[in-house]
């Protein structure tokens, strides 16, 4: 940094009253830089495994039973009605004695609420059902 002294001539000049903000600025694009380098590097110091996605198809044995839940929240075994939760845990109960005991696999609307399904969960838990798996469409290939 300079500093202005005068003239030689002896005649008063202006006095420059102006802050140099160069270096000011400098010195802050320093640091952006340090922490844009920095930053990602701590964020992701933590070695992880994290899952690879894998796709399994899986084949509904007869023995299986189908629980299904409509957009409404209405359910299904196969294609009976079910009235409500506790028809549902009695007709399960009578399930979960056979050996080996069979997988509930639930079928849900894409538009059904989670409260519908959650009801088939717990009813599984409650009967003493200890394989329960969800049905789905495979993807699209190619999007």
């Amino acid at each position: 940094m300079g500093m202005n002294v005068g003239s030689a001539s002896g005649d008063e000049d202006q006095i420059n009253s102006t802050i140099n903000t160069t270096p000011l600025v400098d010195v802050m694009l320093v640091l952006l830089i340090i922490f844009l380098i920095t930053i990602p590097v701590v964020t992701t110091s933590v070695k992880l495994e994290l899952p690879k996605e894998e796709i399994q198809v899986r084949v509904s044995k007869p023995e299986n039973i189908v629980i299904s839940v409509n957009a409404q929240g209405q359910m299904f075994m196969y294609d009976t009605p079910i009235r409500d939760i506790r028809d549902l845990t009695d007709r399960l109960k009578k399930v979960a004695l056979m050996k080996p005991q069979p997988e509930v696999h639930i079928r849900g609307d894409l538009t059904a609420t989670y409260d519908g399904v959650g009801r088939v969960i717990f009813a599984c838990r409650s009967a003493g059902i200890s394989k329960i798996a969800f049905l789905t469409e495979p993807a699209p290939k190619g999007g």
